[in-house]
């Protein structure tokens, strides 16, 4: 008997080492990560392997704005820093909405995706379902979107430290993006039955494509709302700016006041104009459109009367060879001649 209580110690013994050696290990990483908050750390402590789906959610959330925005005078190029969780835009604008509500779904949509490949060790697959039709039944793996909500909205929160207007309207897109990836998500049901049939259907929630998720908050950024900051009985909140009808009560007589009215939880807010960012500027974080290349033929924001702010266009003729009149023979080789290539490029001075 002493011999199995002795062993069982040196068991609880070992793995308390190990438990110890990886928090202090976690701890060592996680104080190196430039950009993060002391909440953040703590986090990144408890749970190492989610600060690798989060890494891929901010690339993802990068790639996805900068696509949304290619042709665009902003083109969400030089927010997202590297090795760093972080996209500061100086300015409270309707951009800084969309990079803020892309940037939480990319870590939501992330953490989800990891969770569902058994990457992070303390979530997995949703057992949680509602009740199905007779014709079908839930299995398979479905996403456990709450899962990457919670923890999303823990690590991506914890950098809003000041209790002002700016901080309120990040929390709020913050909060647009993350649930937007919840409400996008789709079912799945793969058929089962003899020779073909569907006699019954399995069937699973599962993540769209994350380019579905960018163009959904591209439409809302299009809605995007200007709100402004108000005190009240509980503290600072956002409320839409309403400046018109503030002037016409103001006209109409001090009895009269303009309604506040809250903005709705899943439209996108901002509080401040957009520059026209066609010049370079380090206050307000544009690196203006200088150098783009742009659309002599075209008409939309990619032309380069738009793009260069009408200060024309440099124009460069370029020659380079490149294969054609290629041929097949048999078997199994494909031979191609060098042609000369002409073409122009355009880009805005």
């Amino acid at each position: 008997m002493w011999k199995i209580h002795n062993k069982l110690l040196i068991y609880i013994l070992w793995i308390m080492e190990i438990r110890l050696v990886s928090s202090f290990t976690s701890a060592m990483l996680c104080g190196r990560i430039p950009g993060l908050t002391m909440a953040q750390r703590q986090l990144c402590s408890d749970m190492p392997d989610a600060l690798i789906a989060l890494d891929e959610g901010q690339q993802l959330g990068s790639r996805e704005c900068q696509q949304q925005f290619r042709g665009h005078r902003w083109n969400c190029s030089g927010v997202w820093q590297r090795n760093v969780f972080s996209h500061v835009i100086p300015i409270a604008s309707r951009e800084a909405a969309y990079t803020y509500a892309i940037a939480s779904a990319g870590a939501a949509y992330s953490v989800t995706a990891a969770c569902a490949r058994g990457n992070i060790s303390t979530c997995g697959c949703d057992v949680r379902h509602k009740a199905a039709p007779p014709d079908w039944k839930w299995g398979g793996c479905s996403a456990d979107v709450d899962f990457g909500m919670r923890y999303t909205r823990k690590f991506m929160d914890a950098r809003e430290l000041e209790r002002d207007s700016r901080t309120l309207m990040n929390l709020h897109n913050n909060r647009v993006g993350r649930t937007i990836v919840k409400k996008l998500l789709r079912t799945d049901c793969k058929c089962h039955g003899v020779s073909g049939s569907c006699v019954m259907k399995t069937c699973w929630t599962s993540l769209p494509p994350f380019s579905v998720i960018g163009d959904k908050l591209m439409q809302k950024y299009h809605k995007a709302k200007t709100v402004q900051a108000v005190r009240g009985k509980r503290g600072l909140r956002l409320v839409l700016s309403r400046k018109k009808n503030a002037a016409a009560a103001a006209g109409a007589g001090a009895a009269q006041k303009p309604a506040l009215v809250w903005p709705k939880r899943m439209e996108l807010v901002y509080l401040e104009a957009s520059p026209n960012y066609c010049e370079r500027s380090i206050q307000t974080g544009t690196l203006g459109t200088a150098g783009r290349p742009c659309n002599r033929s075209g008409h939309g924001p990619q032309s380069c009367d738009l793009l260069c702010c009408g200060r024309g266009h440099n124009t460069q003729h370029i020659r380079r060879k490149q294969q054609c009149r290629c041929q097949f023979h048999w078997c199994c080789s494909v031979e191609c001649e060098l042609c000369d290539e002409n073409y122009e490029e355009f880009t805005c001075k």
